[in-house]
């Protein structure tokens, strides 16, 4: 009898890749592979609760930068450059950030060569911005995902990456040489290592080279681009969302329980933004809704909350978006991929990094709406709201494109595709 191929994912230390690959793999493992995760620190006992094995990546005293108390002390320093529009951030977010993910490459390549012996796998999903020599070096099959926005694979019909441009912008040729100009040190040192791992250089901009084996995108065919040059289609494929399945949520009663419901999230890294939240909250307990908001592990920020709000530090989030009427979010592509599958609106007030992308995106293809995080007023958030809520035609484009998405499940055609790589 032939061994369930082993196959290891590894997400890059972010909820939103973390929970992408989780789809992947409940649908992996249910046509026959053993699915495993490689686990960076701060993740420990994430992939563990849904029935996964996890292999944790050593660390020690020289290797904190990996923990989840030093990311959330990465992301407080730079909460005020959320407030910077996306060429400000190439120097005040995206060059730090680019640094920092380079010293978890280099930190990270011993133990995960280590892991990768003892786990034999015979393929591994890398879902991530860069390119581990490690996985590169295993001799085994490797597939890309990109779990951001498709703007992460450039092309002339496509807006520059992290830009929230349109492709056809006038200022996107300062924008690309800015961002060549700004990554340059990180690029160079990450080259410098490639090397010493026996890898090829990359070309300048570029962390992640095209996996020869499969490539697997999650934008669905609703917001994809016509692309200038169309992706090769034995080695690309678009996945329509990659949704997890994840246990119900029963909305509880609220003292004031009528209304359309309203769910708000900003991810692991907007949660720190208390400021923020609790002044959309005054907003919101003038609105004839009810609110079911994230605010991750900062519940105790929050002294007084309206009776149409419900706070929470973690929600089962494709259960209370499938249930909801708009989602208020950050632009992550695993967050805006899960209101379009469920045919929910959109208003996306990003951070950073695709963010710009995503809401961009949003308002060209009437699935949302963009509001910058810094300039609002309580009548244009309350407008927006309510808005979203009551336009029945975009109500309608997004009924059809759930429809679509739902069709064509994407995490069970990730896991087929991968399949067909190991014949």
């Amino acid at each position: 009898m032939t061994a369930a191929p082993v196959i290891a994912l590894f997400p890059e230390a972010s909820f939103g890749s973390a929970l992408n690959c989780v789809g992947i793999a409940q649908q992996l493992q249910r046509v026959g592979a053993v699915p495993v995760f490689l686990c960076h620190a701060g993740f420990t006992g994430i992939f563990a609760e849904y029935g996964f094995k996890e292999y944790h990546l050593p660390t020690d005293s020289t290797n904190s930068q990996q923990s989840e108390e030093t990311w959330q002390a990465f992301v407080t320093t730079h909460l005020e450059h959320f407030n910077h529009d996306p060429m400000e951030q190439l120097t005040s977010y995206v060059a730090p950030t680019w640094e920092a993910i380079v010293d978890t490459v280099i930190q990270a390549e011993a133990g995960l060569e280590t892991l990768i012996r003892r786990i034999k796998p015979d393929a591994i999903v890398l879902d991530n911005v860069i390119m581990f020599p490690a996985i590169a070096n295993a001799g085994v099959p490797w597939i890309r995902v990109v779990s951001c926005a498709e703007t992460e694979i450039p092309d002339p019909n496509v807006p520059p990456y992290l830009s929230g441009m349109a492709a056809d912008d006038p200022a996107r040729p300062t924008f690309e040489a800015a961002y060549l100009a700004k990554t340059n040190p990180a690029h160079r040192r990450y080259n410098r290592f490639r090397r010493s791992r026996g890898l090829t250089p990359l070309p300048p901009g570029q962390f992640l080279e095209i996996s020869d084996h499969l490539n697997l995108l999650l934008a669905p065919s609703a917001i994809c681009y016509d692309r200038a040059y169309p992706l090769p289609v034995d080695r690309f494929v678009f996945l329509e969302g990659c949704v997890r399945e994840e246990a119900r949520f029963d909305p509880p009663s609220l003292p004031v329980n009528e209304g359309p419901i309203v769910y708000l999230s900003f991810g692991s890294l907007g949660a720190i933004d208390t400021d923020l939240i609790s002044r959309m909250i005054e907003i919101f307990a003038t609105l004839p809704a009810r609110f079911f908001v994230n605010v991750g592990g900062f519940l105790e920020s929050y002294q007084r909350v309206p009776d149409n709000v419900h706070l929470g530090s973690w929600f089962p989030q494709p259960s209370i978006v499938a249930q909801a009427d708009l989602f208020v979010h950050h632009g992550g592509n695993n967050s805006y991929c899960e209101a379009l599958h469920f045919g929910v609106p959109s208003l996306i007030m990003p951070y950073c990094w695709d963010g710009h992308d995503n809401a961009s995106r949003a308002a060209q293809t009437g699935t949302g709406r963009h509001m910058d995080r810094t300039d609002w007023t309580p009548k244009k958030l309350s407008s927006a709201v309510m808005d979203l809520i009551s336009d029945q035609n975009m109500s309608k484009r997004l009924k059809e494109i759930s429809v679509k998405m739902a069709s064509q499940p994407g995490a069970a055609k990730a896991a087929d595709q991968i399949m067909r790589k190991l014949k």
